[in-house]
């Protein structure tokens, strides 16, 4: 089940996906409304009877890049919201319904900007090293009940955000390949291959980690 603001955005992989043989359906999420994301999980429930993997793959950029005493306080609510409060909830949720089967996987995506001083977005930065600390807790609090909880810290990706941000602050991107020993950014999928190992049997004594997909930018 692929879940987004907008399942208009989530059709084409839908349809590949039913095309391939597999079976999928999407829901539309507000991460920042908790009953949304409990809305979701409940059809997903109605619909498949179990949940084995999660990938909580939801970011919000600040609206207003710039140093801390500069940014707003809707900045720090947003990112409070969708990227503390959101995971918190999803996690809950998720870790109900996988107990329910002997147990799981999660995965939470954070960010190369919650491992160091993030002057240009500090709020994002502070709630992104919050949620790595609540990956580590919900692993050793859930490790005895079969469920496993890891998170990935990407750095720079090939999104529709950096590419946002990178037009509200020319030069985001030159700079973060100059800063990257492999000297681009990461593909989408290639942070997704990440994640997707930490969600297989491959990665079966694999919990509490924080992986970095960022070639080489936090070494």
């Amino acid at each position: 089940m692929l879940a987004a603001r907008s399942t208009d955005a989530l059709g084409h992989i839908v349809t590949g996906i039913r095309v391939a043989g597999g079976t999928a359906d999407a829901v539309t999420v507000d991460l920042a409304d908790g009953n949304s994301i409990h809305a979701a999980l409940d059809h997903l429930q109605e619909r498949h009877g179990r949940l084995d993997g999660a990938f909580n793959n939801g970011a919000a950029i600040q609206r207003q890049p710039g140093p801390i005493d500069t940014t707003s306080d809707e900045d720090i609510d947003e990112q409070f919201a969708v990227n503390f409060r959101a995971h918190w909830t999803a996690m809950t949720a998720e870790a109900e319904l996988m107990r329910a089967n002997g147990g799981g996987a999660i995965v939470n995506t954070s960010s190369i900007g919650s491992r160091r001083a993030n002057p240009g977005l500090p709020a994002y930065g502070a709630m992104k090293r919050a949620l790595n600390s609540l990956t580590e807790t919900a692993a050793v609090t859930w490790a005895p009940e079969g469920i496993r909880v890891n998170g990935i810290t990407p750095g720079g990706t090939a999104t529709e955000m950096i590419l946002a941000w990178d037009k509200a602050s020319p030069g985001i991107i030159e700079a973060n390949n100059a800063a990257t020993p492999m000297g681009r950014m990461a593909e989408p999928r290639e942070v997704a291959e990440a994640a997707a190992w930490l969600l297989s049997e491959r990665a079966s004594m694999v919990t509490g980690a924080m992986v970095p997909v960022d070639g080489g930018a936090g070494a």
